[in-house]
């Protein structure tokens, strides 16, 4: 028996009335079997007796008996689905936090695996066996478990919210469609669900393009910076080799013109140690005679002395060393020459390099017509500026110059680095560089550094930097275009002619405690001598 109950399921010993395992299980003429309170509450009900299952009719009321046999099958159906149960649940881990309990378990709860629309409950694995098994339960909508199912019922009308209004898109239930959203586009929520679920699906996939072309993008940008340190390694190991054989050339030419120099001096030691030679013979010659005259000079013998006089009395034979020098070596300062132009042409190589650098943080430097003096006219592109006689009637707006002909550029700087490049070509004053945000703009002001401005500026063919005195610049060429360089955090502000590739002046040392602006001053027009623009360039790279 326990053998045949183990191959029944629950769905063999359900009520079709109330979809449960049988209460007092009583069976029908026809064959079929009920609850015998389920049976006989349907047909005190009904106004025909006849079977739910089959229809058959019954013109008297039968009279019911419990079925032995199946009730003792039920019995035992009910054991061994609890003992298979406790097995099961001795199996299942209890719901951790977090995660959805169980409805129905008493003690301890166990994990849900299922929520049910219908019933809105949570079901663990061993009481969501009904809803697999019986028919009535298999037709009720089971979802992943969720908490909260009575969230999903409607507030106002206590139904299940299984529709979807496009109108308000919102989830409503079946009264709010006769109700409330009565002449709205509604559906139902799988309808909605499909469709959103395809947009969903739509947005997921054009995220995954997005997140491969980015992808894609950052192993571009890899393989530029590998192809940039490549660049760069090939760069410095060819820069090594070049400065290596220069300094090998140097050195070499340095040691052939210290030979050089070395055997000239040998020559003139040489020279100098035969004339010293011929000289210390000759002395030795005169002091011989010298001796011999002494002694001649103390001989009583007449004889001897007159004797001797005529060949000792002349000089011994000497050279006439009156016109006789040494000849100094010549350095004539061809190498220093040729040394000095070498350093001048590797410092403007050195500016050059400098110059190509500190362009890589070239901005678009615009001009703020709000600050703009109003006899300045600038060009609708923000990009030119020069001075006219006729002052225009603007708004005194507390950020425009009244009394300076001058404006500033748009771009803040209070970080970093920028760089930017002005055409200064055919003026004959002006005033270029950075200018703290907070100076005067009203008054009469003095241009320097300790008033807020880091310049230069043309002054009747005379090129200054105001720093705490005036420095005068003593320049090779008149530029015709200067690049201006701000490093914030370091303080510094460089001026650069940038077809000479040449430093004009930098301000070192500088405390930049607030933000700056780019500064310009076109200066009068004086009659139109000085009316060319002054002109923000663009920045080109290479030159």
């Amino acid at each position: 028996m326990a053998a045949a109950t183990s191959l029944l399921s629950e769905d063999q010993f359900l009520c079709p009335i109330c979809l449960d395992v049988f209460t007092d299980p009583v069976s029908a003429p026809c064959g079929h079997n009920f609850c015998k309170n389920c049976i006989t509450e349907h047909w005190n009900i009904a106004v025909q007796c006849q079977c739910p299952v089959c229809k058959t009719l019954f013109y008297t009321k039968p009279e019911l008996q419990v079925n032995i046999f199946i009730s003792e099958m039920v019995d035992r159906f009910r054991q061994s689905a609890q003992q298979r149960a406790s097995s099961s649940r001795s199996e299942q881990q209890a719901a951790k936090p977090g995660e959805v309990p169980c409805d129905v378990c008493t003690g301890t709860k166990l994990q849900a695996v299922k929520s049910c629309l219908v019933c809105l409950v949570c079901y663990c694995e061993i009481h969501l066996e009904p809803h697999l098994t019986a028919s009535g339960l298999k037709r009720h909508a089971l979802i992943d478990p969720v908490e909260n199912l009575e969230g999903r019922m409607c507030m106002k009308h206590d139904k299940l919210l299984e529709l979807f209004c496009k109108d308000d898109q919102t989830c409503v239930c079946m009264l709010c469609t006769i109700l409330d959203h009565k002449a709205h586009e509604v559906v139902p929520l799988k309808e909605e669900y499909e469709e959103k679920k395809a947009e969903l699906e739509k947005t997921e996939t054009e995220i995954q393009q997005m997140i491969q072309k980015r992808r894609l993008k950052i192993q571009e940008i890899k393989q530029s910076v590998k192809l940039s340190k490549e660049n760069a390694d090939k760069e410095i190991a060819e820069d090594v080799q070049a400065f290596t054989k220069l300094k090998e050339s140097v050195e070499k030419y340095q040691a052939r013109v210290i030979t050089m120099i070395e055997e000239k001096q040998k020559r003139t030691e040489k020279q100098a140690e035969g004339f010293i030679k011929e000289l210390e013979q000759e002395i030795s010659e005169l002091k011989k005679r010298s001796s011999e005259l002494e002694k001649l000079s103390h001989s009583e013998d007449h004889f001897n002395l007159l004797q001797s006089f005529l060949s000792l009395n002349a000089a011994p034979p000497t050279k006439d060393w009156t016109d006789v020098k040494v000849c100094l070596p010549s350095y004539d300062g061809t190498v220093k020459t040729v040394v000095a132009q070498l350093v001048k042409r590797l410092k403007k190589m050195f500016t050059y390099g400098e110059l190509m650098w500190v362009k890589q943080y070239a901005v678009d430097v615009t001009l703020d017509p709000d600050t703009a003096h109003p006899k300045l006219i600038l060009s609708d592109d923000g990009k030119q500026v020069h001075h006219d006689d006729a002052e225009k009637n603007l708004p005194d707006k507390p950020e425009r110059f009244s009394r300076g002909l001058c404006v500033l550029g748009k771009q803040i700087v209070s970080s970093g680095k920028i760089y930017f490049e002005v055409q200064v070509k055919e003026k004959m004053r002006w005033d270029l560089g950075v200018a703290r945000e907070s100076i005067n703009r009203k008054g009469l002001f003095r241009i320097s550094c300790k008033n807020g401005y880091w310049t230069v500026s043309l002054r009747i063919e005379k090129y200054f930097a105001f720093a705490e005195t005036p420095v005068r610049l003593s320049l090779k060429s008149k530029p015709q275009k200067v690049g201006v360089f701000v490093d914030y955090d370091e303080g510094l502000v460089s001026f650069y002619d940038v077809n000479a590739s040449a430093l004009i002046y930098s301000y070192t040392g500088c405390s930049f405690n607030e933000k700056l602006l780019p500064f310009f001053c076109p200066g009068l027009n004086q009659g139109g001598n000085n009316s060319t623009p002054l002109i923000i360039s663009p920045v080109h790279h290479t030159e």
